[in-house]
Order: C-alpha cells, then sequence, then structure tokens
C-alpha cells in the first residue's frame, strides 16, 4: 500500500465530514501499512472546536496503540493541517505527515515549523481530489 492508497481512505473520511454537512476534511493513522486511527471533521456535530479530523484520528490512533507517542506513525489528511492539529502531531512525535492540498489562510505553514524536527513532511497527494471537495463545498455554502 502507498501514500495514494490511504489518501484515499482519509478522503472518505471527508466525505462522511461532508455527508454531515461539516467542512470536507479526513483524516487516517497508519502503522505499520494498517490504519489505527480515523476521523472526519465534526465540530458542528460534536459543538467542539477541538473536534477536527486530524485530532480525532490522532486521539483514536493513541487509544490504539495504548501510548501517546506516534512516532512510527504517519499522518495523512486530506487538507493541510491548522496550527492546532500540527501542535498535536508535534506532542505526538508523529514519524511523518502527509496531507493533500495547501491550506493557505490557515495551515500551519504559514507560520514556522510546528511539528517535531524528527517529522517528516509530505504534500500535494492527491490534491486535486482533496481542495476539489472543499472548492465544491464553499460553493455550495455560498449559494
Amino acid at each position: 500500500m502507498n501514500d495514494d492508497f490511504f489518501m484515499l481512505q482519509a478522503l472518505q473520511e471527508a466525505q462522511k465530514a461532508l455527508a454531515e454537512e461539516e467542512i470536507p476534511i479526513g483524516a487516517v493513522v497508519v502503522f505499520e501499512n494498517r490504519i489505527i486511527g480515523r476521523g472526519y471533521n465534526q465540530t458542528e456535530r460534536l459543538r467542539d472546536v477541538t473536534a477536527h479530523a486530524e485530532m480525532l484520528a490522532l486521539s483514536s490512533a493513541a487509544n490504539h496503540v495504548g501510548n501517546k507517542y506516534l512516532s512510527d506513525c504517519t499522518l495523512y489528511v486530506t487538507i493541510e493541517p491548522c496550527v492546532m492539529c500540527a501542535g498535536a502531531s508535534y506532542w505526538a512525535q508523529l514519524g511523518q505527515v502527509v496531507f493533500g492540498a495547501d491550506e493557505p489562510k490557515v495551515g500551519f505553514r504559514r507560520f514556522g515549523q510546528l511539528l517535531h524536527p524528527r517529522t517528516r513532511l509530505r504534500s500535494g497527494v492527491r490534491a486535486e481530489e482533496c481542495a476539489g471537495l472543499m472548492r465544491d463545498f464553499f460553493n455550495l455554502k455560498r449559494k
């Protein structure tokens, strides 16, 4: 399995958010080629500003492995994480973060290096699909 496959899984999570009229962002956490955590945005449903896809996926993964540190794991997320989610990945000491599309307004890279020094970063995986989902969502909201 590869980055494309796991990003497709994150996109499926984003579709769940879309179905619930949430901002369509999805995430999965992978350890040894297995998904151990999943999440999609649920801030409206849970009335919780911290219920981002990444936060839910990280919590799920930590519960799965029984450890708050996820240094051998990779987070796949459809959109560049925000500062809060980048901070959570820092504290989890993630091995790698892979995201689909850039988030120029609130993405963490706007604010400097927020990931753990050992965390590798990749971007652009299935970027057009990830960006398209967001674009379509906000176009519908504006109508």
